[in-house]
């Protein structure tokens, strides 16, 4: 599944460069990991959620339409987003988590609800 090579990739590059690094033991260290795979679930699956019950989903091309819906759903998911992004920035330092959800989160999250969508891993 992608969420496993999405979020190793975005942890290794926020651990590179966060303030964090060696001042963490293996089980703490893992402990955060799996904190923010949890923020990063929540997050999309709210999304997912909101695009599962809009009734556009059933009028047109999904591909067509993600980039829209995704916009439409985030007013919704806001509290999610910013629990993710608050996150980051208690296990990486401030403004890691504006980074991240800006960069590879955004990057990512049509092909990551696209992916969920068809997969039917959703209730609306």
């Amino acid at each position: 599944m992608i969420w496993a090579p999405l979020f190793a990739v975005t942890l290794a590059a926020t651990v590179a460069t966060g303030p964090v690094g060696d001042q963490l033991g293996p089980d703490t260290a893992a402990r955060r990991g799996d904190a923010l795979k949890a923020t990063v679930n929540a997050a999309t699956e709210c999304v997912v959620r909101k695009i599962a019950a809009d009734p556009r989903m059933q009028q047109g091309s999904l591909d067509a339409m993600m980039g829209e819906l995704i916009v439409d759903s985030m007013p919704a998911c806001a509290g999610k987003m910013r629990e993710m992004i608050e996150a980051y920035d208690a296990s990486f330092g401030p403004g890691s988590g504006e980074a991240f959800f800006m960069g590879p989160y955004l990057d990512l999250l049509p092909t990551a609800t696209g992916l969920r969508l068809k997969a039917g891993s959703h209730a609306p």
